[in-house]
């Protein structure tokens, strides 16, 4: 498949006094396309986050990383050290689930507003706490394609408290892919068989991907846990996820 050229730039969406930065890549040819929103790390909407929004317009999607910290730390993104990672972990401990499904929805209203842009075709594929979070965006009635990337805490918890995200899979109204790696310390094999069977119990379709030997982060290629032959293979089988949406 040949890559598409594509345009990138910051947007701000507005609702309700909140404004929510996103960062939107979309193909420079004219025509009609699905739109994706690309859910961040705790890391923010960094170069990573960027790059994977990059990927996927450049594929022909319009997609869209909301900045899902904004409300406590506008403009915040950071790279991979410890220090990095104890202050992402303390903004994403500020989320609420209602708040993360509001500011996505803003960004699904956005880009139906866009001209280029298919009304009633969309995705969403998110990253560590963005595959949590993408759990929860599965739900909306928007939302035909999910890809979560290594979600931690999904089958103990969501963000803000409350019931956790496993409970709400009967919810999901598309398709979900979830992946994530053997080696991973944060999410037990036994959280991972819960997700699957919640997802076989409710038919939602969907596919779980397991990566032995794969770690925490396998997809980004800039943290130590990059894992090339996991997210290669993870990369194909997201691209034929969002194939459903053309």
């Amino acid at each position: 498949m040949t890559e598409q050229a594509i345009i990138t730039t910051t947007v701000n969406l507005l609702q309700d006094n909140i404004e929510v930065s996103g960062y939107l890549a979309e193909p420079k040819e004219s025509g009609s396309y699905p739109g994706v929103v690309v859910l961040q790390e705790i890391f923010g909407v960094n170069v990573h986050i960027r790059d994977v929004t990059e990927r996927i317009a450049k594929l022909g999607y319009v997609a869209i990383a909301p900045a899902l910290f904004q409300r406590t730390a506008p403009g915040f993104e950071t790279g991979y050290t410890p220090e990095d990672i104890e202050t992402g972990r303390g903004y994403a401990m500020q989320t609420k689930a209602s708040e993360l499904l509001s500011d996505i929805q803003l960004a699904i209203d956005y880009l139906k507003n866009l001209p280029q842009v298919k009304k009633d075709s969309f995705g969403c594929i998110g990253f560590c706490f963005g595959g949590h979070v993408a759990y929860l965006a599965a739900t909306l009635p928007d939302i035909k394609a999910t890809a979560s990337f290594y979600g931690a805490g999904i089958t103990t918890r969501t963000p803000g408290g409350g019931a956790p995200t496993v409970t709400r899979t009967r919810e999901i109204p598309g398709t979900l892919y979830a992946f994530f790696g053997t080696a991973d310390a944060s999410i037990p094999t036994e959280q991972v068989d819960e997700i699957e069977a919640e997802l076989e119990k409710y038919k939602i379709p969907h596919r779980v991907f397991r990566y032995d030997g794969a770690d925490h982060g396998f997809f980004c290629d800039r943290r130590a846990s990059y894992n090339p032959k996991a997210a290669a293979d993870a990369w194909e089988q997201v691209k034929q996820l969002f194939s459903q949406l053309n």
